[in-house]
C-alpha cells in the first residue's frame, strides 16, 4: 500500500476507485483497527453508494510508523484538527464524508465540529464522553490480553503490536484521560450526522448516543442496533450497510 507524511508520520492508506466526481468516503478505524482490519467493508459500501473512499492506517497502526513514546491524552485531538486535515490535503480529497468506528468516530466528530469542511459524517460505536462501562471494559481487556493471545493475534495487522495495545489502553486508563469530553465540538457539526451503536457495546451505552442527538448543531439521527455489540459493521453488518447505504446516498442529493 502506498504512504503519505502527516502529522509528521509516514501512515499507510489505501484508496478504493469509483466515480472521479463522486464524494470520498474517508474510514477511520478503531482503538486497536487498521486498514485490513475493516475487512471489505470500506469497499463494499463505496460500491453501493457509487463513491470513492480513502482508509488509512493512524500513527501506532498497521504499517505506519511505529508508536515511539506514550500518546497525550488530546491525541484524538490532535489527529482530527491536525493530522486528517494535512493527510486529505496530501491526497487531494475535499469535502469528504466521515465514516469512523469508536476512536474513528470521535476523531470525526471532533474533525467536523472543528470547522473543516465535510460533508457529512457516519459512526459507529461513538465515544463522546467517559462512562464507567467503558473503562471497566478496557480494564478487563487489558487484564486478558496476554493470557488470551490478543496482542500477539494484532501481529498480523501491526508492526508491533504490543506497542499499538498498550499504546491504546494506557492512554484510555490514565488519570488525566478520565476527563475527557468531546461533547463541545457537537455544535459545531453543522451537516447531517449519522450514530449508530449497538445495544450489547460493552465500551458504551445510549448515553453516547444521547449526548450526540442532544449537542449536534445540525440533522442528526441516531440507532440502536438490538443484539449487537462494539462492531455494528462487523456484527449486524446488514443493518448497518442499510443504514449507511440510505443516508450516503441522501447526502449525495443534497
Amino acid at each position: 500500500m502506498p504512504f503519505a507524511t502527516a502529522g509528521g508520520h509516514r501512515l499507510e492508506y489505501e484508496l478504493i476507485q469509483g466515480p472521479a466526481d463522486a464524494p470520498v468516503l474517508v474510514f477511520l478505524h478503531e482503538g486497536l483497527g487498521s486498514i485490513r482490519q475493516w475487512k471489505d467493508f470500506p469497499a463494499k459500501l463505496c460500491a453501493a453508494t457509487g463513491c470513492r473512499g480513502m482508509a488509512y492506517n493512524r500513527y501506532g497502526y498497521g504499517e505506519s510508523d511505529i508508536l515511539e513514546a506514550p500518546r497525550k491524552a488530546d491525541f484524538m485531538h490532535v489527529e482530527a484538527r491536525e493530522t486528517l486535515p494535512e493527510l486529505l490535503k496530501a491526497l487531494g480529497i475535499d469535502n469528504p464524508i466521515l465514516v469512523g468506528h469508536s476512536d474513528g468516530a470521535s476523531i470525526s466528530l471532533i474533525h467536523a465540529g472543528s470547522g473543516f469542511k465535510v460533508r457529512g459524517v457516519v459512526v459507529e460505536a461513538p465515544h463522546v464522553l467517559i462512562e464507567s462501562i467503558n473503562l471497566d471494559a478496557i480494564r478487563k481487556i487489558r487484564g486478558e490480553a496476554e493470557p488470551s493471545g490478543l496482542v500477539s493475534k494484532l501481529g498480523k495487522y501491526h508492526r508491533e503490536p504490543a506497542k499499538t495495545f498498550f499504546g491504546w489502553n494506557d492512554v484510555w486508563l490514565r488519570e488525566d484521560f478520565q476527563r475527557w469530553n468531546i461533547e463541545s465540538v457537537l455544535p459545531g457539526i453543522q451537516v447531517p450526522l449519522m450514530a449508530i451503536q449497538g445495544a450489547d457495546d460493552q465500551y458504551g451505552t445510549q448515553a453516547q448516543l444521547d449526548a450526540i442527538a442532544r449537542g449536534a448543531g445540525g440533522p442528526c439521527e441516531t440507532h440502536m442496533l438490538p443484539a449487537c455489540g462494539h462492531s455494528p459493521h462487523r456484527e449486524a453488518e446488514a443493518a448497518t450497510m442499510a443504514l449507511m447505504v440510505r443516508f450516503i446516498i441522501a447526502l449525495k442529493a443534497r
